[in-house]
C-alpha cells in the first residue's frame, strides 16, 4: 500500500499573497490607514466610518467565523470568540477605530502564526526534493528515463557520478561513495559495493551505481520519515494536553469575568457603564491565552523537524518530554556499543581435522541470524571451505543451536551451553577461554555431548566513537550508563572498561533484559533502552523511551522504537537528548513570558492603566516572542 505520495515538489508552502487570511488581513490593514488619515485630515465621516467598518469586517472574517463555528457546533468558548466579542463591544461602545485596529492586529498574528507554523512543518516535506524527478531504468533490454513515481521493486535503475538516488534499493553493479546525511545526518560518506543497502535522497560520489529498487517511492526511506514526523507532531505530550484542557475552561471563564466585570461595577456601585465596558472589553483581550495556546505545539513541531533533518526521529512530544527527563540510559552491546559485524579471530582445534570442524560450523551457523554465526559462517567462506549438508537445525536461545551431521547431534555455542546443558569438564580449556575473554572476545565452541572438537574467538570491535558518547552522556547529567549483554561477563566487562559504563549485566536473555529495565525504572527513575530494535524489541518497549539506533532502512526498528537513529552512531542519541532538554527549556521559558504578559495586562486592565491599543499591541507582541522563541529550535 505505502504511504501517501509526498508532493513537496509541486505544493509547496502556499506564497504569503496568495493565503487568503493574509489577503484579508492586509485588506484590514489598508483600510485602517486610509481611515486614519482621512481622520487626521478631516476627511468625510462617512468615509472614515465606512474604511473603519471594511477593516473590522475584513479583519475579523476568519476568526470570527471560525469561532463561531466552534460556538455553534462544538459548544466551545476559544481565543477567537473572545476577540470576536472584543471587537464587537468596542465598535458597541463606538470606538470603531480601536475594533478594527483590533481585527487587524489579531488577524495579522493569525496569519503569520499559520504561515509559519506551515513554514515549519513543510520544512521537513523539503527531504523529497533531494530526490530527482525522474530515473534511467534499464527495461526491455535498454535504458528508459522514468518519473520516479513509476518505478517499480525489483527494476534495475542506474545513478551517475554525482546524482541523488531515486529510491531505496541495493547496489548490483559498481561501486562508489554516498553521502546520506539527507537519510541518517552522518556527514561523512559511506563507501558502497555490490549487495550494500542505499537510501532514496542519498547523493552519489564519483563512482556510477546500478541499484535493483527495493522500495517503491511511495514507500522508500524519506517517505517513511516524512510521514512518521507528520505524525509524530499531531502526537501531543503532556504538557500540551494540560494546556489544551486549561485552555476549554480558561476563555469561558474569561468571557465570564468580563461580563461580570461590565456589569457588576455598574449595577451595585453605580459606577459608570461606558467606563467598565471598556475596562472588560480590554480585559478579554489582555487574558486572552493566545501566546499560551502557542507556547508549545510550535516549538515541538520545529523540534520534530529539526530532529528529522539530522537524522533522528521522535514519534511525539510525549517522548520528547520523556528523553528530556532520562535518568539512565542502557545501551545493549552488539551493534551498539560495539559495530554489530563480528569476526573470527582466533580457532582452536582441540580434535578432529580442522576443515571438516569449520565446514560443519558453517552448515548449522548459516541457519542463524545471530551475528555471532553470521560471523563463523564468513570465516568459513574465507576459508574457501563449502558448508557441510545438516538436517534437524534447533535454536537453543540464548545458548547456541543443534543440528544433526552425519547422524551425529552437533551442538555449537556458549561454553555455558557444554558446561552446564551438556555437563561437560571444560577445564582443561578453561585457560584459553579466560584469556580470549578477558581480551573482550566472546568464545564459541563446537563439538558433540560428549566431546568438545573446537574454539572459535569472535570479536565485534568497538564503535570509534562509543567512549566519547559515554562520556557526553555523563557531561549532560545522565546517572548512570548500563551495558546489557547475552555475551560471558569477562568479555562484556573487557568491552565495559574500555569505552567507560557503570554498570555492567551479562549472559542475559531477552526476557531477562525486560526484567532489568523495569528494575533500573523503579531504582533510578526514566530509562532510556538503545538496540537496534529488532532483538530488543521487548526491553525497548519496556523502556521509558525505545531507542533504536541504525534504523534507516529497518522497517521493524522504525515503526516500534520511540525514537528511531538512523545512523549507527552513538552521537545521535547525545544529539537527540540534548535536542529534547533544549525543547523543554524553550517550552517552560514561553510558558512564563506568555503568563506574565497575561498577567501584567491583566492588572493594567482592569485597573484602567491600559486602552485597548495597548493591550492588543502587548497581547500580538507576546505571541510574536513566544512564536520566534519556539522557531529557534529550527536551528538547534
Amino acid at each position: 500500500m505505502g504511504f501517501p505520495v509526498q508532493k513537496s515538489r509541486s505544493q509547496a508552502t502556499q506564497a504569503p499573497w496568495h493565503n487568503p487570511k493574509v489577503l484579508t488581513s492586509a485588506a484590514s490593514g489598508f483600510f485602517l490607514l486610509i481611515g486614519y488619515l482621512l481622520g487626521l485630515n478631516h476627511g468625510s465621516a462617512t468615509a472614515v466610518l465606512a474604511c473603519y467598518l471594511i477593516s473590522l469586517v475584513s479583519g475579523a472574517y476568519f476568526f470570527g467565523r471560525e469561532g463561531l463555528e466552534e460556538l455553534v457546533f462544538e459548544k466551545k468558548v476559544g481565543i477567537e470568540v473572545l476577540m470576536l466579542v472584543a471587537a464587537l463591544a468596542a465598535a458597541g461602545m463606538g470606538q470603531l477605530q480601536e475594533s478594527a485596529m483590533l481585527a487587524f492586529l489579531y488577524s495579522m498574528s493569525e496569519a503569520a502564526e499559520g504561515y509559519t507554523e506551515e513554514k515549519t512543518r513543510s520544512a521537513v516535506k523539503a527531504l523529497m526534493d533531494l530526490t530527482p524527478k525522474t530515473a534511467l531504468v534499464r527495461r526491455d533490454g535498454r535504458e528508459q528515463e522514468v518519473p520516479v513515481e513509476e518505478i517499480e521493486v525489483g527494476e534495475i535503475f542506474i545513478v551517475k557520478p554525482g546524482q541523488s538516488i531515486a529510491t531505496d534499493g541495493e547496489v548490483v553493479l559498481g561501486s562508489s561513495t554516498v553521502n546520506q546525511a539527507p537519510v541518517t545526518g552522518e556527514s561523512v560518506p559511506v563507501e558502497k559495493k555490490p549487495g550494500d543497502a542505499v537510501f532514496a535522497g542519498s547523493i552519489n560520489g564519483e563512482g556510477a551505481l546500478d541499484v535493483r529498487a527495493s522500495k517503491g517511492f511511495a514507500d522508500n526511506t524519506i517517505a517513511r520519515i516524512i510521514h512518521m514526523v507528520e505524525e509524530a507532531q499531531e502526537q501531543k505530550g503532556q504538557n500540551q494536553r494540560f494546556i489544551e484542557r486549561f485552555g476549554a475552561r480558561y476563555s469561558p471563564a474569561i468571557l465570564l469575568i468580563g461580563i461580570l466585570l461590565a456589569l457588576v461595577p455598574p449595577l451595585v456601585f453605580q459606577q459608570n457603564w461606558l467606563v467598565w465596558l471598556s475596562r472588560a472589553t480590554v480585559f478579554i483581550v489582555a487574558a486572552a491565552p493566545c501566546a499560551l495556546a502557542i507556547s508549545i505545539p510550535m516549538t515541538l513541531v520545529a523540534t520534530l523537524g529539526t530532529g528529522a533533518r539530522q537524522g533522528v526521529l521522535i514519534k511525539g512530544g510525549l517522548y520528547v518530554e520523556k528523553l528530556a527527563g532520562i535518568r539512565v540510559v542502557a545501551l545493549d552491546k552488539t551493534g551498539t556499543i560495539t559495530s554489530g559485524r563480528p569476526e573470527v579471530t582466533d580457532v582452536q582445534l582441540v580434535g578432529g581435522e580442522l576443515n571438516s570442524m569449520l565446514s560443519v560450523a558453517a552448515g548449522i551457523e548459516r541457519r542463524s541470524q545471530h551475528p555471532l554465526a553470521m560471523a563463523v559462517a564468513e570465516y568459513a567462506k574465507q576459508q574457501n571451505l563449502t558448508p557441510a549438508e545438516i538436517e534437524n537445525f534447533q535454536s537453543l536461545t540464548g545458548a547456541g543451536a543443534s543440528a544433526t551431521w552425519q547422524g551425529v547431534i552437533v551442538y555449537i555455542g556458549s561454553p555455558g551451553l557444554f558446561s552446564k546443558q551438556l555437563q561437560l569438564d571444560l577445564d582443561p580449556l578453561s585457560e584459553q577461554i579466560n584469556s580470549w575473554q578477558s581480551h573482550g572476545k566472546t568464545v564459541v565452541l563446537i563439538g558433540e555431548a560428549a566431546k568438545v572438537w573446537g574454539l572459535l574467538a569472535i570479536r565485534d570491535q568497538i564503535r570509534p566513537n562509543a567512549k566519547k558518547a559515554i562520556e557526553s552522556l555523563h557531561r549532560q547529567g545522565i546517572e548512570k550508563v548500563v551495558m546489557l549483554s547475552g555475551d560471558n561477563e569477562r568479555t562484556a566487562q573487557a568491552i565495559a572498561r574500555e569505552v567507560g559504563i557503570d554498570e555492567v549485566y551479562a549472559d542475559l536473555k531477552p526476557e531477562d533484559k525486560v526484567t532489568l529495565v523495569k528494575e533500573l525504572t523503579r531504582r533510578i527513575g526514566q530509562v532510556a533502552m538503545v538496540g537496534d530494535g529488532v532483538n530488543d524489541a521487548p526491553a525497548l518497549a519496556q523502556a521509558s523511551v525505545g531507542v533504536a539506533m541504525g534504523a534507516a532502512g529497518t522497517d521493524v526498528a522504525l515503526e516500534t522504537a520511540d525514537v528511531a537513529l538512523m545512523a549507527d552512531d552513538l552521537e545521535k542519541l547525545v544529539y537527540a537528548l540534548q535536542l529534547a532538554k533544549r525543547c523543554q527549556t524553550t517550552v517552560k521559558q514561553n510558558l512564563a513570558i506568555s503568563t506574565v504578559v497575561i498577567a501584567a495586562l491583566v492588572v493594567g486592565a482592569v485597573g484602567g492603566f491600559f486602552n485597548l491599543p495597548m493591550a492588543v499591541l502587548g497581547h500580538e507582541l507576546s505571541e510574536f516572542i513566544v512564536v520566534a522563541s519556539g522557531l529557534r529550535m529550527l536551528k538547534a
